[in-house]
């Protein structure tokens, strides 16, 4: 019997990054070009075929030491020569550059599938692509927003909030221009009118219990068709997926560009949204008229216009400074006391980072914000004064449940204004001197001194300390569950 022949060695450069077969096959290339071979002749040489020689060169076989060693000797080099980790030339470099990029995920995202990059390709050609690849790249990098970078842009759009006490013209214009071609005539917006209000701008509407967790709704432009979860919770309120879907129509949204953007368009929705539900012609004097009164309440505002407690809050916010006359501040605290929103042109002293960011720090337990948790009485409002730092402010606070647990919402003005609400008789009050660090954020002195040596608490690291926040179409959307959604349901 004929001994089989031992298995062949694989080549060394096999767990080397630098020097990979794309490396490897151009070199060989190169070498053979110098010396006047054609492809045929080497591969007669090293008694291969002249395919499998080509498959080699342009990087898509890794070959085996022994078939190196016969290509080393008949281009008259050496095995080292082989696989040194630096390509000859220039072209050879565009050329393994390319091939490397044309592998990635830029590549691939694009829909590009790679191809062979021939000797008639030119050199700037080449360059140009690599280019583009790089500057795509690029800007993918400076869109995945750090934590940071989150802060910064909320700061931003805070400011521009508190400059404008949150008001703004254009959103209040577009809200009437709906209404208006719907002919509402005023009043709390009902669920026929909202659909109206889609029919209007070409949409008919339906509701499917599959729609894409990562989605609120979704919006078949194609085929004029917004789809809505047909399971509503209990404390749902149709009318309002319906209306921020619609809002970014209006709006004329498009992919934005950078957190920032994404943040000022999230806003922008949740305004027109508050604006059509609560419309501000409507709205307005019936505000007027709790001044007058002196009676006014967010509980009354939100059960005129059967809306959430929330979006009452918000869009009192909305029309109390430039309608009333009346600077406000507004909060949305979770119940681990963290904020998760905040507003305020009546300058109450909210804890903030160095970057002046109040989205996640955690509010002072004498604030109403804090306090309400702890009162049992969860059906009516709860009031209360809290002397700070900088002046005493009067607050009305509710706790609303939510799919991440419950938070508390609340409204507050200055001590002087407090005479037009209702709860200004309130006999609670606190305070507060969180810009102190005994006030909240050490413990007494004696609970310290018991525990500060003997607890170690497992800290529960949020989601977006160590990650960056969602890029991509649609920022932290499944974009192929929502295309395989729109293709599934599609009229046929």
């Amino acid at each position: 019997m004929r001994a089989q022949p031992a298995p062949e060695t694989p080549t060394p450069f096999a767990e080397d990054e630098d020097v990979d077969s794309l490396t490897i096959g151009r070199r060989i290339r190169q070498l053979r070009t110098e010396r006047g071979m054609t492809l045929e002749e080497l591969a007669a040489a090293v008694g291969r075929a002249p395919s499998q020689l080509s498959m080699i060169e342009n990087g898509r076989r890794e070959p085996k030491l022994t078939l190196l060693q016969a290509i080393a000797r008949a281009l008259g080099s050496t095995l080292d020569a082989l696989l040194e980790a630096e390509p000859l030339d220039e072209r050879s470099s565009l050329e393994i550059a390319l091939a490397r990029a044309m592998k990635g995920q830029t590549f691939q995202a694009l829909g590009i599938a790679p191809f062979r990059i021939g000797k008639t390709v030119p050199d700037d050609a080449l360059r140009a692509l690599l280019a583009l690849q790089g500057e795509i790249d690029r800007l993918k990098d400076e869109r995945a927003a750090t934590p940071e970078e989150a802060r910064r842009a909320n700061v931003a759009l805070r400011r521009l909030m508190r400059t404008q006490s949150n008001y703004f013209p254009e959103l209040e214009e577009q809200a009437r221009g709906i209404l208006s071609a719907v002919d509402h005539p005023g009043g709390p917006l009902t669920q026929r009118t909202a659909s109206d209000i889609a029919a209007h701008l070409g949409f008919t509407l339906h509701y499917v219990p599959d729609l894409p967790q990562t989605t609120r709704s979704v919006a078949d432009i194609r085929n004029g068709r917004l789809y809505l979860s047909s399971r509503l919770t209990a404390k749902g309120d149709p009318r309002t997926a319906v209306l921020q879907a619609l809002s970014s129509r209006i709006l004329g949204h498009r992919e934005p560009t950078s957190y920032a953007e994404f943040l000022r368009q999230r806003v922008e929705t949740n305004y027109l949204t508050g604006a059509l539900l609560i419309p501000e012609a409507h709205a307005v004097p019936f505000l007027q008229d709790a001044k007058n009164d002196r009676a006014i309440s967010i509980e009354d505002l939100r059960d005129a216009y059967s809306v959430s407690y929330e979006t009452a809050a918000h869009r009192f916010t909305n029309l109390a400074t430039v309608h009333l006359g009346i600077p406000v501040h507004f909060l949305k605290v979770h119940e681990s006391g963290v904020i998760t929103k905040a507003y305020e042109n009546d300058d109450v002293n909210f804890p903030n980072d160095r970057l002046g960011s109040i989205e996640g720090q955690m509010c002072c337990r004498k604030w109403t914000s804090r306090v309400v948790f702890d009162v049992d009485d969860h059906f009516n409002p709860y009031y209360q004064y809290t002397d700070t730092g900088n002046g005493t402010y009067w607050c009305t606070a509710r706790v609303e449940a939510s799919s991440e647990g419950a938070h508390s919402v609340s409204v507050g003005v200055r001590f002087d204004d407090t005479k037009w609400f209702l709860g200004r008789d309130t006999p609670h009050r606190g305070v507060s001197k969180h810009s102190v660090e005994v006030c909240c954020r050490r413990a007494p002195a004696d609970l310290e001194a018991a525990w500060r040596d003997n607890a170690w608490p497992n800290v529960r690291t949020p989601r977006t300390l160590l990650a960056t926040l969602p890029t991509g179409s649609f920022p932290g959307v499944d974009t192929t569950d929502v295309y395989e959604f729109l293709e599934a349901h599609a009229p046929r």
